[in-house]
């Protein structure tokens, strides 16, 4: 295979000005909704808003074991002067409602519907058993120790707005307010492939050999897509061929919403997939290279009409490109924010130079803590280290307009863990 001539990126965009560009061309590929069984809606955002076609509780109910009575024959009631009360019924939940009248009680049981004529219950423990009927030894006013109906939902009220994501307990809502079924966003469909001739399958039996290149970035990229709740495609390795990318991208761009592509972003001879836009209907390339390190190779464009992210091959430097511009995109077309990961202030423990113009991800160790807490770099190159990330326990962001940090300074670290 004939390599194509190394060359240098045209162009540098700053990070906010490429994700700027990548938001402005994905809000074409904004997900539809659908319809999914409302058990099943956990960490769907909802396509428009729910509202309660029914009153949660359905009518006015016991809210404690006891007995309901009439509060206005209680007004009197005291350990003293027991007010007397003839038992006519007992009443559960699930069973039939029952009626009392004056001077009547229904023993009551938590979640039983309230007997007609009845506006209180009284709490067993306020209350001597007697023969044929029950003293109440203390007053309650109206609707004491009554869940009233629509006090917690209302028949018409808006319970959830669009762009909510269902959480477990969310769930519990739906089914209360007898909904059966709820709109969501639909799934963001991801395909991702890697290019490399050099690389192997984890699966494949030359894994084992201790000279082959395993793909480990496209796998990793995989959990941060499932994790976002996307569907994921997986495209496999296509080898450092043209054609053979061109008629992968045509496959995959047919089935998905957005593709990724992991290697051969870069400028050298076997770096093809920016290449493989040009002349091929309803493609174009975006932009190419990022004011970032690690991270720079990034690029971006449209792929027979389906956005197309081209990440670098190194772990690091793919990992820097997906927080930086996919995760954003994949949370405008989704509606399903990411929390922001925690953060915290610590000391930088050296100097550390940086090129101006450039946004610089540092990953540190932290110790100590409160005002004591230092941050030593663990590295600023080396984007093909995934160690990096693992053995960091933060990410220092150093601006465009910086030219680095002196020891001692302040600086914010955005936490990796938990």
């Amino acid at each position: 295979m004939a390599l194509v001539k190394m060359k240098g990126f045209r162009k540098l965009l700053k990070v906010a000005e490429a994700l700027e560009l990548a938001l402005k061309e994905c809000s074409k590929a904004k997900t539809s909704g659908e319809i999914v069984k409302a058990e099943n809606a956990l960490g769907r955002a909802l396509a428009e808003d729910v509202v309660s076609q029914h009153n949660v509780p359905p009518y006015d109910r016991a809210a404690v074991d006891g007995y309901a009575v009439r509060s206005e024959e209680t007004f009197s009631a005291s350990q003293s002067n027991p007010a007397s009360f003839r038992i006519v019924g007992i009443a559960e939940a699930g069973g039939e409602r029952k009626r009392i009248g004056t001077g009547e009680a229904v023993e009551i049981y938590t979640g039983a519907a309230m007997p007609e004529g009845a506006d209180a219950v009284v709490m067993a423990e306020d209350c001597e058993i007697e023969e044929n009927g029950v003293r109440v030894l203390k007053a309650v006013p109206k609707y004491a120790n009554v869940s009233r109906c629509g006090e917690d939902i209302e028949r018409g009220e808006i319970v959830f707005r669009k762009g909510h994501v269902i959480k477990a307990w969310d769930i519990g809502v739906l089914i209360s307010i007898r909904m059966r079924e709820v709109a969501v966003r639909s799934k963001l469909k991801v395909a991702i492939l890697s290019t490399g001739s050099e690389l192997v399958e984890i699966s494949d039996p030359r894994a084992l050999d201790g000279m082959s290149i395993v793909d480990s970035t496209r796998p990793m990229i995989k959990a941060l897509l499932s994790q976002a709740g996307c569907d994921v495609i997986d495209g496999g390795i296509v080898n450092d061929d043209l054609e053979a990318i061109r008629g992968r991208l045509s496959n995959l761009a047919s089935q998905a919403d957005i593709i990724i592509t992991v290697g051969g972003t870069s400028v050298g001879g076997k770096d093809l997939v920016p290449l493989a836009l040009e002349g091929v209907k309803g493609s174009k390339l975006v932009f190419h290279g990022i004011a970032a390190k690690p991270g720079k190779p990034l690029g971006f464009g449209v792929y027979m009409g389906t956005p197309l992210f081209m990440l670098p091959g190194y772990p690091v430097s793919a990992l820097v490109g997906y927080e930086s511009i996919i995760r954003p995109v994949i949370t405008h077309l989704t509606g399903i924010p990411v929390r922001d990961r925690a953060k915290v202030k610590a000391h930088i423990s050296r100097r550390v130079p940086t090129n101006p113009g450039v946004r610089h991800f540092l990953r540190v160790a932290l110790e100590g803590d409160g005002e004591d807490r230092t941050a030593e770099p663990i590295a600023l190159t080396g984007s093909g280290l995934l160690t990096s990330i693992t053995k960091a326990d933060g990410i220092v962001i150093i601006g465009e307009d910086s030219e680095g940090l002196e020891e001692g300074e302040v600086v914010e670290v955005e936490l990796l863990g938990d």
